[in-house]
């Protein structure tokens, strides 16, 4: 039997040109993808509001953490819309009606003050494709009286629709041009994303 291959392993690995980049980097950070979202539910956010004020925490840092991508000029040149695709404002919303602190403002982005373009998408990935789950999760806050309005404004999908929304992502994303070693970037950026917001998820629960 042959062993499964280590985070390092799949880092290192030449990419697989046959899929498009958003496929071979949802492939490269599934294992990573799938303990966060396992630790997001041992948490049981949506059982009762207490609950959801925690993982709200949790999500507001990494909001937190991220939104200077959303002033990122690289991306920018990439994605007009990019200004408005941001959610910090939403979920500080969803805070205040929950009557629950703000997490302490972190010292520096994770990522530095200016990540190169690579990187950068890497990390965008993980922040836009939350949106996509999000759409469990806005049903779930339903269930405890929460919905775009009062509690849950984060979780709301966009206008045009979540589905569209992530096309138009994945499509800037699937043809941004990067030589080998952006590719490796935003593999990297993606997984370090994912660990970042298991790290809010521990520090919350």
């Amino acid at each position: 039997m042959t062993a499964a291959p280590t985070d390092s392993t799949i880092l290192n690995a030449p990419p697989t040109t046959s899929l498009p980049r958003s496929q071979r980097l949802k492939a490269d950070t599934m294992a990573t993808h799938e303990v966060l979202d396992k630790r997001i539910m041992e948490s049981k956010p949506f059982d009762n509001p207490h609950n959801y004020a925690r993982f709200l925490q949790a999500q507001y840092a990494f909001l937190r953490d991220v939104d200077a991508l959303y002033e990122h000029a690289g991306l920018a040149a990439l994605l007009p819309d990019l200004e408005q695709r941001r959610r910090y404002a939403s979920i500080a919303a969803d805070l205040q009606d929950l009557q629950t602190p703000l997490p302490a403002d972190a010292a520096a982005p994770p990522f530095g003050a200016e990540p190169d373009v690579a990187t950068a998408l890497g990390w965008l990935y993980v922040s836009e494709g939350s949106k996509l789950g999000a759409a469990i999760l806005y049903k779930l806050a339903g269930k405890i009286g929460l919905d775009a309005q009062f509690g849950a404004r984060h979780l709301a999908g966009h206008p045009d629709g979540r589905a569209r929304h992530w096309r138009d992502f994945t499509a800037v994303l699937d043809t941004a041009p990067l030589d080998a070693g952006g590719e490796q970037r935003v593999i990297a950026g993606a997984r370090a994303a994912f660990m970042r917001m298991h790290g809010h998820v521990e520090a919350y629960a």
